[in-house]
């Protein structure tokens, strides 16, 4: 009699609809929280950029920044914010990008948290062309950021070669490029003591990796490099998600995993190298974003976007305390370079990391 009062719908219900009615709350509520994280970097990001426009010395308020930015103002407001204050933060956005999905790349397909540009060696490399331009061929400009990529390039294949042996392992590519960039460092460190003091002081301004320096050729140089970039991440990128579930299983879905990996690495380097070019090496960037960005989402996904704008933010909000902040509680009369500021959080990160034993993403 009593089975007769249960309703249909109960009776109906298995332990695999209950599982799937469970899958579906799960996605649900993990789409929501990637939106709500996506919706507040962007959010950040935005008022970090507006507060970069507004300081300095002809402060401006928030609404005569938005009416330069959409042509309402003609007048000196637009001409601050044009020609002197809005090729910094949009070079600082672009570098953000880059550095971000550089990092994410790297630590995904090599499924360890310290394989970063600035820790495997990419970086060290770029500095090492760079300042070999600067120094050797006394060069400046733009064909300063042509050898730093082409350092950082050299590197990125160098690496590959040497911990490619019947597949490449993450584990040796780290390790490969931790004993690349210590040779770097030599090649640098020799080059300054051969130089004078003129010099090295342009050199280790530039190993510092500034955004100070931004115009619009470069900024647009940069945009175009990310133009031609980003579209290929988004095309790898579900390899990239294949990848991480194993050479077997990835080759049985009909990836080809060598290949694959080659090609992630390569847009890592190169993301790296773009960035690096255009701002020196900004310390810590790449190997902080991707963490981050997953800490937020909580869950072992890409986060490709979110590791981009968390780079965004990083960047930009390290140029504002460096350009503001520092020299208002530092006795100095000069804004201090954004490498500083990163290297200063990125520092006791890598320290965390190394003491609580969380280098290794799989």
């Amino acid at each position: 009699m009593s089975a007769l009062l249960v309703p249909d719908a109960e009776r109906d219900t298995t332990p695999a609809d209950v599982a799937r009615a469970g899958l579906r709350t799960t996605r649900l509520r993990r789409r929501a929280r990637t939106f709500a994280t996506t919706l507040t970097l962007v959010v950040v990001a935005a008022a970090v950029a507006v507060t970069a426009l507004m300081l300095g010395d002809y402060p401006l308020s928030a609404t005569d920044v938005v009416r330069a930015l959409v042509g309402l103002d003609d007048g000196p407001a637009r001409i601050v914010v044009f020609d002197f204050r809005l090729p910094r933060v949009v070079l600082g956005i672009l570098v953000g990008v880059a550095f971000g999905l550089a990092g994410a790349l790297f630590q995904s397909v090599l499924r360890n948290t310290l394989a970063s540009p600035d820790v495997i060696g990419v970086s060290q490399g770029a500095s090492a062309g760079a300042v070999g331009a600067l120094l050797l061929a006394g060069v400046t400009g733009f064909w300063v950021s042509v050898a730093a990529f082409a350092g950082g390039a050299a590197v990125g294949l160098l690496l590959y070669a040497v911990s490619w042996r019947g597949g490449m392992t993450g584990y040796r590519f780290v390790l490969s490029g931790i004993g690349v960039a210590y040779v770097c460092t030599s090649v640098v460190g020799y080059l300054l003591t051969r130089s004078d003091v003129q010099e090295a002081q342009a050199a280790l301004l530039w190993m510092t990796g500034s955004v100070a320096q931004a115009d619009w050729p470069l900024v647009t140089t940069l945009a175009v490099a990310l133009a031609a970039l980003v579209p290929l991440v988004v095309l790898v990128a579900r390899g990239l998600d294949l990848l991480l579930l194993g050479d077997e299983q990835s080759a049985g879905l009909g990836l080809r995993p060598e290949l694959t990996r080659a090609a992630v690495i390569a847009l890592g380097v190169a993301l790296a190298c773009a960035a690096t070019a255009a701002a020196g090496p900004v310390a810590f960037v790449a190997l902080i974003a991707a963490p981050v960005a997953r800490r937020l989402l909580g869950d072992g996904s890409l986060a490709l976007v979110q590791s981009a704008l968390v780079g965004v933010v990083l960047v930009t909000g390290a140029d504002l305390v460096a350009q503001h902040l520092l020299p208002a509680l530092l006795p100095v009369e000069f804004s201090v370079p954004v490498g500083v500021v990163t290297g200063a959080i990125g520092g006791p990160y890598l320290i965390w990391l190394m003491a609580a034993g969380r280098t290794c993403t799989s």
